[in-house]
């Protein structure tokens, strides 16, 4: 399964205009939260099997060697 893009210029439009936000208010914010707060969260419920799985796919971890592993050196 594919990653759905983050429709960033919509999320700030809903925080800077909408909400009211400060922009580090905004950015503080998670995009969940957002959504909490401007009342269009829906509860994914528990965390299953199969949620977690999409989430490992979506949201891989960093493989070492890989990715910035010299930073972990020092």
């Amino acid at each position: 399964m594919s990653a759905r893009a983050l429709d960033w210029p919509a999320l700030m439009r809903l925080g800077l205009r909408e909400l009211r936000l400060a922009p580090r208010e905004f950015w503080a914010l998670t995009p969940a939260e957002l959504m909490i707060m401007a009342g269009l969260d829906a509860a994914p419920g528990p965390l299953t099997r199969a949620r977690l799985e999409d989430l490992a796919a979506r949201y891989p971890d960093r493989q070492k060697g890989k990715d910035n592993d010299h930073a972990e050196r020092s």
